[in-house]
């Protein structure tokens, strides 16, 4: 698979290495920049004698970076060496027969790359990858954002590593253990609990690191820049919010994330028409120019004073209207674009064009674009793992300048909850962290987590996993 290196392990990865090479099951929670494909790499060729064949899936928009990052740091069969989209296994059948065929070929090691994709335990890609995993002798996660809702995202991916590690079979079981529902919002978790039961048995299994311990970056500098909507735009927008709140149901959480996706249309300039079961859209402005968020981006570009920029959109018509607008001067990176010419896009990006329109879905994995500084989110989702991920395609290795991240925010709306939900996201990702850090002398206290939502509790409960993976 792995013929020889082109490039060094860093002091970090060496120490990965030495903690997971004994193991057959592990965690890379490594961030963006920091490394993983290189530390994966170094240990798939120390398991050559035990393994003829690699599955390494990650997500669609990135296979061809992937690809182009094993090339860049070693000489590689690709016969034995497959490289998949996550996404793929959600519909095609086809595929998983074939990638079912190669791991029960011969001693396998699977590589799920991202694996913040395969936090739903339902989900059908999730399934498929644990049926995969589980005929492989060695398995490996990568992820620098291992949660990006709360703790529940960690049982699909450790599930696919070994259920024995957490000691659940089921999500369930799992539930019963350490999370607490709303009796009123079915499905809304207002609890955790035995974080520390959690921390201490994942911790042997996976290693950790920032860019903040291995090395030096220029610091990210955040504006939020505010903005009042149209007063029509106001008056139709509480309209939508009064009308939808009647439709409300607390035992169908899906017509909480209606209401808050029509609201979010309205914010981006459309008008709302509800039947009762669907909702249809059209533009509320008859040019983009007077959309007072449109008018808000424009302000902020003359203020960048000619730099490189990427901004994130949260719908393809934004991304359209900004390119119509910025004529000349950006290209696009959506869904609609193949993926054999996306390289191309960045080339163009970073050679001609002073902008790069794009969702994070596309941008925000597996890109290299130190050489741009600014970042603009014109609208967000509340995904805080694809935001954190979007925003470290230009703060990584090679970036000598401080990075700029800019949230355009329509003042007294659902954006400044969305902007708030990311923050405290990311506070609970930091506690985590420090837990699995600290997890023999807890002092991290996890009921701070999200204010009214997180309550710690140390007591431990749940079935204990007495067997090792060894």
């Amino acid at each position: 698979m792995i013929e020889k290196f082109n490039t060094s392990l860093l002091p970090w990865q060496v120490r990965a290495v030495q903690k997971l090479i004994g193991i057959r099951v592990g965690a890379l929670y490594m961030e963006q920049g920091t490394g993983k494909t290189r530390t994966a790499l170094e240990m798939i060729w120390r398991r050559r004698d035990k393994i003829n064949r690699v599955l390494w899936l990650c997500p669609c928009s990135i296979i061809r970076s992937i690809q182009a990052d094993i090339t860049k740091h070693c000489v590689w069969d690709a016969s034995r060496l497959w490289v998949y989209g996550i996404e793929s296994l959600s519909s095609s059948i086809r595929l998983y027969d074939l990638l079912d065929a190669f791991v029960s070929a011969g001693p396998c090691m699977i590589v799920v790359d991202e694996s913040n994709l395969v936090k739903n335990d339902l989900a059908i890609r999730t399934r498929n990858i644990s049926r995969l995993a589980s005929k492989c002798r060695y398995r490996l996660i990568l992820n620098g954002t291992p949660i990006s809702r709360n703790i529940s995202d960690l049982y699909s991916q450790w599930c696919i590593l070994d259920w024995r590690i957490l000691g659940y079979r089921s999500y369930y079981r799992f539930a019963a253990n350490h999370l607490e529902y709303d009796p009123k919002r079915p499905g809304r978790i207002v609890r955790t609990h035995n974080v520390d039961y959690l921390t201490e048995k994942i911790a042997p299994y996976c290693y950790q690191v920032t860019r903040e311990e291995c090395m030096e970056l220029p610091p990210k500098v955040y504006e939020t820049i505010y903005y009042q909507m149209a007063e029509d735009q106001y008056n139709h927008y509480y309209q939508v919010a009064d009308d939808m709140l009647f439709s409300l149901d607390e035992l169908r959480p899906s017509t909480i994330y209606r209401m808050f996706s029509a609201l979010q249309a309205v914010i981006s300039g459309k008008y709302v028409y509800d039947d009762g079961k669907h909702f249809r859209t059209c533009a509320m402005f008859k040019s983009p120019l007077d959309n007072p968020r449109f008018q808000a981006l424009l302000s902020l570009l003359e203020q960048i004073d000619g730099e490189k920029a990427i901004i994130f959109c949260k719908y393809s018509d934004e991304v359209n209207a900004i390119c119509n607008l910025l004529d000349g001067k950006a290209v696009k990176l959506t869904g609609d674009v193949p993926q054999k010419i996306r390289q191309d896009v960045v080339n163009s990006f970073a050679d001609s064009f002073q902008y790069l329109i794009a969702n994070k879905n596309c941008a925000g994995y597996g890109l290299n674009l130190q050489f741009c500084r600014n970042v603009i989110y014109f609208s967000n989702d509340w995904d805080l793992a694809t935001r954190l991920q979007s925003e470290d395609r230009v703060h990584r290795i090679g970036q000598e300048k401080e990075v700029y991240i800019y949230d355009l925010i329509a003042e007294h709306t659902l954006d400044v909850r969305i902007r708030d939900c990311l923050v405290r996201k990311e506070h609970i990702l930091n506690a985590l962290r420090g837990e699995i850090d600290d997890q023999k002398d807890n002092k991290v206290l996890l009921k701070d987590w999200i204010k009214g939502v997180i309550d710690g509790d140390e007591g431990i409960s749940g079935k204990e996993c007495v067997r090792s993976i060894s």
